[in-house]
């Protein structure tokens, strides 16, 4: 019952915005809004193949699927994507994998992940320059200081490396073990295929959410731009520690959406919209599962 009490207190806490995105689900289309729901079932898919082709071995397919979307529940409990780390390392170390390879696999998985993220805004970029427009809504000051901060952490981990030994010892024993775990990975072209193709799938998944939420909600913008939109807001806050992303995807969302070319209310409306179908829907069903997959011990 727990997974369920920590919903119900973060649906208390952000009443407001989910009175405000159920309204207007109400003015939605409604075809448009049922795709999106249906795309949303398809991001735990390629979820579950990027995690299989990330380990040499075969995990059972329909719990590996339900895991996904219980560890989207637990995403939205704990900061900065813990939640579901938490639920597929104990998945990994419960079908038998050790605790160093499941380590690995689960950091192959963040890496593909990110790798496919940017890769595909990259793409989109390049064949869309003029997507985003954000000269008028970022101050040209705030680019110093942002590059500064982005500088920064990498020499402040550096520097933490090279003065603490033993935390140097380690990393360098994980980094050994994962380099293993990715080569014997790719020797397989099924898992690679796997551990890559659903690294860019689930992006591209995610990306459709938005372009059918702002379909049925009438926000005139084109769609590649509303994909630009929303694979560069998850980048610029994937490092934001809040549960779930709740209030910095919103408002990095928002300030997309804005640059992209859409007005600022209907922006808005989209954005509530969006993370009613992709959050607060699935939620309740997600603790469901995820109470049941501890009870059960498949995590």
């Amino acid at each position: 019952m727990l997974p369920l009490l920590l919903v119900t207190v973060v649906a208390v806490r952000h009443r407001s915005v989910l009175a405000e995105g159920f309204a207007h689900l109400g003015t939605a289309r409604w075809p448009w809004l049922l795709a999106a729901v249906g795309t949303t079932c398809l991001t735990w898919v390629a979820a579950a193949c990027t995690r299989q082709g990330a380990v040499v071995e075969r995990l059972p397919r329909r719990r590996l699927l339900a895991t996904q979307f219980a560890a989207g529940a637990a995403n939205h409990l704990l900061p900065t994507g813990l939640g579901a780390s938490a639920v597929n390392l104990r998945f990994m170390t419960v079908c038998g994998l050790p605790l160093a390879r499941s380590s690995a696999a689960l950091a192959l998985y963040l890496l593909a992940e990110s790798v496919g993220r940017v890769a595909l805004l990259g793409a989109l970029l390049l064949a869309f320059p003029d997507a985003l427009r954000l000269g008028a809504l970022v101050p040209e000051t705030a680019f110093g200081p942002l590059l500064a901060g982005a500088g920064a952490v990498p020499a402040v981990a550096v520097a933490v490396l090279v003065l603490v030994r033993r935390l140097r010892t380690a990393l360098l024993s994980f980094l050994r073990t994962a380099l293993g775990e990715a080569r014997e990975v790719h020797t397989r072209p099924a898992r690679a295929l796997a551990l890559w193709g659903g690294a860019l799938t689930f992006p591209a998944l995610q990306a459709s959410v938005l372009v059918l939420v702002g379909q049925a909600l009438g926000l005139d913008v084109p769609a590649a731009h509303m994909a630009v939109a929303y694979l560069a807001a998850t980048c610029a806050v994937a490092l934001v520690p809040t549960p779930g992303g709740i209030g910095s995807v919103e408002a990095a969302l928002v300030v997309a959406l804005v640059a992209a070319g859409g007005p600022a209310a209907v922006a808005t409306a989209v954005v509530l919209a969006f993370r009613v179908v992709t959050v607060w829907l699935p939620l309740v069903p997600g603790a469901l599962t995820l109470g049941a997959l501890v009870r059960l011990k498949v995590i």
